[in-house]
C-alpha cells in the first residue's frame, strides 16, 4: 500500500513517440499470447510517462496512443461484446482511494451505502456465455468492444462448467488464470515437449487460451467476477440480473456452478464504510504472499446496481469501480552470473548475480537458485533476461527465463565439478549438492555460527580467534571449545590471563544454555533459531529428539514429510558431536518441556500469549532493552504465543519499538493490536 510509483520522464516528442510505439507493441504481445519485453511495472510506469506528457502537451497527442483505450488500443477482436469489456483506473494507496471514493460521491450526490470489495486476479479477462443453461462460446476481452473467440477451450477450464445448474442464457465474466499447481505442471510439459518453459502463470495462461495445435493440454483455472443478462430472446430462458446489487450476482453465479474468490481466504465482502474498505485491502494483500494464484490489487466498487447506472463509464473504464494496485512481486531483469558458495553444512548453493531491479519496495541484486536440478529444469542460460520474483518476505527467487528475449549470445551455467570452498569431490546423490567432507569443509563458519549471540553466546570468540584454535590443533569442531584448558589458551598468540580467564567463564555460561540454543547452534540442515525452540519444547530432551523417528519428528509445528527425514538423518550423521557435547557436561534439556508424552504440563491457556501470533518489530525500550531479537521470540514463545516474522491478517499482537517502520503500518491497516515494549514487558512480566 504505496503511492504510486514513478513514471518514465519523456523529454521530447521523439521521446514520446518512440514510448507509445514500445506500448502498443509490449500491449500487442501481452495480450496476444503473454510475452512482453516489459513487465507489468515497467509497462504502467511508460503509460504515465505518456499520460503526463500528453497533458503538457496536447496538440502533439498521437492517434495510436494508448491512454484511454481498453487493453491500449493493441488488440482487435472479431467477435462483438453485448456490453464493452472495460478496463479499471488504477489507485496506489491509501489516501488515493479515498480521493477516489470522494469524487465518486460527489458525482452521486450521496454517500455510497455498499461497497463491494474482492481480490483482482492476475490474468485474462474472458465473456463465458451461456445459451439454456449450455456454455456456447468463450470470447476474449480484445479491445473493449470486440474479443477473440476461443471456444475450443471450452472443457479445459476449472470453475467454469459446461452445464449451469439452471437452463438460463446468460453472459458470465471473470479471469481465466493458471494457479500455482497449474503453472507448474503447464512447464514441466513444456520442457517435455521442447526444452522451454513460460516466463510465469499469466503468459502461461494467455498462450495456452489461444493454442490449438500443441501436442499437450494444460490446465486452466476461472474465476467469476460478474454475469450479465443475455439479449432479450423469447424462444430462451433469461435471468434477470439488472437490477441485482453486485454481491448477489455473485452468489447467483456461485449457485450455477461458476466458482467465484468466496472459498478462498481472499473472498469478496460488502460494507458501509471507507474504513472497512480500507481494512480489507490490507487483509487481502497480507494473504497475497499465502494464495494459490496470483492477484496484483484489489477491486473497489459500488455494490448497488442504482449507484453503478449513476455513475456511469469513461471511454475505458467504469466510474464506479477502481483498481487498488499492490506492489509488483515479480520483475524482468538479466541474470548476469552465478556464484556457488558451500554452506556451513557442506551444502553448495548457486546464487543469482542480477543487474539490479527494484522489487516488492527494495533494489534486488541477487537471487536464490537453489541447486543444480533447479537451474537444469528451468534451462536458465547466463545472460537470460529471466523474471525474479519476491512474496512477503520470500528471499528473492529466479522463476523462469523469458525465452523470447533471447538473443542468441546467452551462455551455459559453468556447473563446479569440485568443491568451490576447499577443492574437494561433491556428493551428487541428492539433489542439494554437498562436498564430502560436510560441516568440516567450512568449520570456521559453522563454528562461528554455533557460539553467536543467539545460539550459544560465548562471547571473545571472534573468527580469528576460532582460526587460531582450529590451525593450533586444540579444536575440530564447536564441542572441542568445553575441552579447552587453561594452559592450552594461555600458549596461544595473544592469549593473556585476563582474556583466557574471561573465555573459560564464557564457555562455563555456555554450558548451561537451554536445549533449544544448542540445538540451534548444531545446525541441523531444514531447521533455524525457531524452528530448534519448537522442537526443543516439543520433545523435552536431547535424547528423546534422537529417538524420534521421522513420523515422530513431523508432529512438530512446521515440520512436513519432505523435511522429517532430513532431520532424522542429519541427527544420525551429528550423533558423534552430540555425544562429544553430552561427554562435556552441556545441558540437554529444555526449561519448562516436558515432552509429548507428559500429562502434567501447563495448560497453554494460562500462558499471558496462548494461541496469539505476535511479531516484534524496532529497537526495543525499558526493561527489553538488552534483548536481541532472537531472545525477544524465545520470551513470546515461552509465554504460550508464536513468533512470526511477518503482519498479517493472523498476525495477533505487534510490539513495536523505535522505528518500527512499515509493519508498524500494516498493523494498523490491519486493526491489529499494537503495543510498546514497555506494555509487552508488563503482560510476560512473570516471565522476564
Amino acid at each position: 500500500m504505496t503511492n504510486a510509483p514513478p513514471i518514465t520522464r519523456l523529454a521530447d516528442i521523439t521521446a514520446y513517440a518512440e514510448a507509445v510505439q514500445l506500448a502498443v507493441d509490449s500491449s500487442a504481445a501481452y495480450y496476444a499470447d503473454g510475452t512482453s519485453t516489459l513487465d507489468d511495472d515497467a509497462y504502467d510506469r511508460l503509460v504515465r510517462g505518456i499520460q503526463a506528457y500528453e497533458e503538457a502537451h496536447p496538440e502533439q497527442v498521437l492517434p495510436s496512443s494508448p491512454t484511454g483505450k481498453v487493453a491500449g488500443g493493441a488488440v482487435v477482436g472479431d467477435v462483438p461484446h453485448t456490453i464493452a469489456m472495460l478496463s479499471l483506473d488504477n489507485v496506489f494507496g491509501p489516501e488515493q482511494l479515498a480521493d477516489w471514493a470522494a469524487s465518486l460521491e460527489r458525482r452521486l450526490g450521496r454517500p455510497v451505502t455498499a461497497w463491494s470489495v474482492e481480490p483482482k486476479l492476475d490474468g485474462l479477462a474472458i465473456s463465458a456465455r451461456y445459451r439454456g443453461g449450455r456454455l456456447a462460446q468463450l470470447v476474449t476481452r480484445g479491445d473493449g468492444t470486440a474479443g477473440e473467440d476461443v471456444s475450443h477451450a471450452i472443457g479445459t477450464i476449472v470453475g467454469l462448467p459446461a452445464r449451469l445448474a439452471e437452463p438460463v442464457t446468460v453472459e458470465v465474466r471473470g479471469e481465466v488464470m493458471m494457479t500455482t499447481s497449474q503453472f507448474e505442471e503447464a512447464c514441466a510439459k513444456r520442457t517435455a515437449h521442447d526444452g522451454t518453459t513460460f516466463a510465469n502463470p499469466r503468459s502461461a495462461a494467455a498462450g495456452t487460451l489461444r493454442a490449438q495445435d500443441r501436442p499437450y493440454v494444460c490446465e486452466l483455472t476461472f474465476f467469476g467476477y460478474g454475469a450479465l443478462p443475455a439479449p432479450e430472446d423469447d424462444s430462451e430462458p433469461a435471468v434477470s440480473l439488472r437490477e441485482l446489487p453486485h454481491s448477489q450476482i455473485m452468489e447467483w453465479a456461485a449457485r450455477q456452478g461458476v466458482q467465484t474468490t468466496a472459498a478462498t481466504p481472499v473472498a469478496g465482502i460488502v460494507t458501509d464504510t471507507l474504513e472497512r474498505v480500507q481494512e480489507r485491502v490490507g487483509e487481502i494483500a497480507a494473504a497475497r504472499a499465502t494464495l494459490p494464484f496470483g492477484i496484483d490489487g484489489i477491486v473497489i466498487k459500488c455494490d448497488l446496481a442504482a449507484d453503478q447506472a449513476r455513475a456511469g463509464f469513461s471511454s475505458r473504464a467504469p466510474r464506479w469501480a477502481v483498481a487498488f494496485k499492490l506492489p509488483p512481486v515479480e520483475k524482468v531483469t538479466r541474470l548476469l552470473a552465478v556464484e556457488w558458495n558451500t554452506g556451513r553444512t557442506g551444502v553448495i548453493a548457486p546464487r543469482a548475480v542480477l543487474e539490479p531491479v527494484e522489487l516488492d519496495g527494495s533494489i534486488v541484486t541477487y537471487a536464490t537458485l537453489h541447486n543444480v536440478a533447479d537451474i537444469t529444469r528451468r534451462g536458465l542460460m547466463l545472460g537470460d533476461s529471466v523474471v525474479v520474483y519476491k512474496a512477503g518476505d520470500v528471499i528473492p527467487r529466479v522463476e523462469s527465463p523469458v525465452v523470447h528475449l533471447r538473443t542468441g549470445e546467452e551462455q551455459p551455467i559453468a556447473i563446479p565439478q569440485v568443491c568451490p570452498s576447499c577443492g574437494d569431490a561433491i556428493d551428487t546423490s541428492q539433489e542439494r549438492w554437498r562436498c564430502v567432507r560436510g560441516r568440516q569443509c567450512r568449520a570456521i563458519a559453522s563454528i562461528v555460527y554455533a557460539v553467536g549471540r543467539d545460539q550459544l553466546d560465548i562471547e571473545g570468540l571472534a573468527e580469528n580467534r576460532i582460526k587460531q584454535l582450529l590451525d593450533a590443533g586444540l579444536i575440530a569442531d564447536f564441542a572441542d571449545l568445553f575441552f579447552l584448558t587453561r594452559e592450552q589458551l594461555l600458549g596461544l598468540e595473544r592469549m593473556g590471563e585476563t582474556s583466557t580467564d574471561n573465555l573459560l567463564a564464557a564457555i562455563e555460561r555456555a554450558r548451561t544454555r537451554p536445549l533449544s540454543r544448542v540445538f540451534a547452534a548444531l545446525g541441523v540442515r531444514g531447521t533455524g533459531r525457531s524452528m530448534s525452540r519448537r522442537i526443543a519444547r516439543h520433545f523435552a530432551t536431547m535424547e528423546a529428539i534422537r529417538a524420534a523417528d521421522a513420523e515422530a519428528i513431523q508432529q512438530v509445528e512446521g515440520i512436513g514429510p519432505e523435511k522429517a527425514p532430513v532431520v532424522v538423518s542429519e541427527l544420525i550423521e551429528i550423533g558423534p558431536l552430540i555425544d562429544k557435547l553430552v561427554k562435556a557436561g552441556v545441558n540437554m534439556t529444555e526449561p519448562g518441556a516436558t515432552g509429548p508424552t507428559a500429562t502434567t504440563a501447563e495448560p497453554s491457556s494460562e500462558l499471558p500469549l496462548a494461541g496469539m501470533s505476535v511479531v516484534v518489530t524496532g529497537a526495543m525500550t525499558g526493561p527489553l532493552e538488552p534483548l536481541s531479537r532472537n531472545e525477544m521470540n524465545e520470551l513470546v514463545e515461552r509465554a504460550g504465543g508464536k513468533s512470526s516474522s511477518s503482519v498479517s491478517a493472523r498476525t495477533s499482537l505487534l510490539v513495536a519499538g523505535e522505528k518500527a517502520g512499515s509493519k508498524r503500518a500494516k498493523a494498523e491497516s490491519l486493526g491489529v493490536r499494537i503495543v510498546t515494549p514497555e506494555e509487552f514487558a508488563e503482560l510476560v512480566a512473570a516471565l522476564l
